[in-house]
């Protein structure tokens, strides 16, 4: 049995990736804000960080990074199924290598989160250290993917 796509859907998917990427740019900036929100709260004392308190950062960035992990390996598993059905291969270079290493870092990341539990400061150390190299990669991305969307619609 042989499945053929539609042309149009070939067409179009090969934009999803990058939408959702951008939309997981955000995300991460916002998750950013509050793990800054948390690590406030933690040096907080008194009125004021009972009030930081009520914001529950904490939570909101535990769900915030859960969501981003599952988006961001679904993301980067459809980006391979969609460049090879539309190219009957990968094509490998920076931007592919450095969305693996990503997908990498964020699900080390996420796999700090038990230790960071229990207080452990070298597991938040290492969450922070992976994030920021996170994001630095993923600006980098941002750029180098809109290069490979630019080169995708001059071919249309």
């Amino acid at each position: 049995m042989n499945l053929e796509i539609p042309e149009s859907v070939k067409v179009w998917s090969q934009f999803i990736h990058p939408v959702l990427m951008w939309v997981l740019l955000v995300i991460s900036v916002y998750a950013l804000y509050l793990g800054l929100k948390i690590q406030q709260t933690r040096n907080s004392e008194g009125d004021a960080k009972k009030e930081l308190i009520k914001g529950r950062y904490n939570v909101k960035h535990y769900q915030v990074g859960s969501v981003l992990l599952g988006l961001m390996v679904i993301g980067a598993i459809a980006a391979l199924g969609v460049t090879y059905i539309n190219n009957g291969k990968l094509f490998v270079g920076p931007h592919l290598l450095a969305g693996l290493g990503m997908t990498g870092l964020i699900a080390v990341s996420a796999s700090l989160s038990p230790f960071m539990q229990k207080g452990n400061n070298w597991a938040r150390f290492t969450h922070i250290a992976l994030n920021i190299v996170l994001l630095g990669l993923f600006g980098w991305q941002a750029i180098t993917g809109m290069q490979i969307v630019e080169r995708i619609i001059s071919k249309m």
